[in-house]
């Protein structure tokens, strides 16, 4: 009867036991997660005041020279402005987030095409402006460089005489694959509608490193592309020669600036490592 009784205790001591242990993994469990979802929330990388944490290169001038104030912030957006310009002069502009470089991310915007192009802008860029990641830092950019070697989301607005859509894929200097087929073309068309009117579009950059890319426009899905690397496509700039083929899983992100001016808010990021 003693040896039933000591039994019984043990078990119940164990039984004990192990509820406490679990109720100390799980506490355990809820506090990990939390700690990973707290570092992975969305974070504005722009302000709405000012560009502190941006960076301007612009053709033709150094890293930092916001030449005719080509960039500015005005009623909560990131606007790109061609008021102080009698000529575009090919002045390709790029604006550098340059806190950090980012990797596995999905990043979010608002764009809105306005005014009307300027004077010396090349037919192709009328209401054409692009996201870049993956990018060059704009100090080693070459002063008369006029893309950072990126990945480009390309943003464009209809011109009210046909097929025109948004979010397609560019390759400044860089190569990619779809269905496992290398990109033979600068610039492949996505699968979206054409916004001939000049309102406010919701784009979206989901990135995984150097291995699969989705761009979203207004919700839809329109392109999948995959193996990011340095490329050959005659647009490497001399200094970067030597990182050919090289894959490109991280660098930084920067807005374009192609003649058209262009509105940007609501820039948001979320890391996915």
């Amino acid at each position: 009867m003693l040896v039933g009784i000591i039994t019984q205790l043990v078990y119940l001591s164990t039984i004990k036991y192990l509820i406490i242990m679990k109720n100390i993994i799980l506490i355990a469990l809820l506090f990990f997660c939390t700690n990973v979802f707290s570092q992975n929330e969305w974070k504005n990388i722009f302000n709405g005041k000012d560009l502190e944490g941006w960076t301007v290169k612009i053709k033709g001038y150094p890293s930092g020279e916001n030449f005719g104030n080509t960039f500015k912030v005005k009623n909560g957006e990131i606007q790109v402005s061609y008021e102080n310009y009698e000529n575009f002069d090919f002045r390709y502009g790029h604006l550098f987030y340059i806190e950090k470089k980012f990797k596995n991310f999905h990043l979010k915007l608002e764009y809105k095409f306005f005014d009307q192009q300027i004077n010396g802008g090349e037919g192709w860029a009328t209401k054409n402006s692009g996201v870049m990641f993956h990018s060059q830092h704009p100090k080693t950019m070459l002063i008369d460089q006029p893309y950072p070697v990126s990945i480009e989301n390309q943003l464009l607005g209809g011109l009210g005489n046909g097929d025109r859509p948004t979010g397609n894929l560019c390759t400044p200097g860089t190569d990619a694959d779809i269905n496992s087929e290398k990109v033979k073309n600068h610039c492949v068309r996505s699968n979206s509608d054409t916004y001939d009117i000049d309102d406010w579009v919701k784009a979206e950059i989901i990135v995984y490193s150097d291995s699969i890319v989705h761009h979203i426009i207004n919700g839809k899905r329109v392109i999948t592309y995959s193996n990011l690397r340095i490329g050959d496509d005659g647009r490497l700039p001399e200094n970067m020669l030597h990182k050919k083929n090289e894959k490109l899983s991280e660098g930084y992100i920067s807005l374009q600036s192609e003649s058209h001016p262009i509105k940007f808010k609501n820039i948001r990021i979320k890391s996915l490592d």
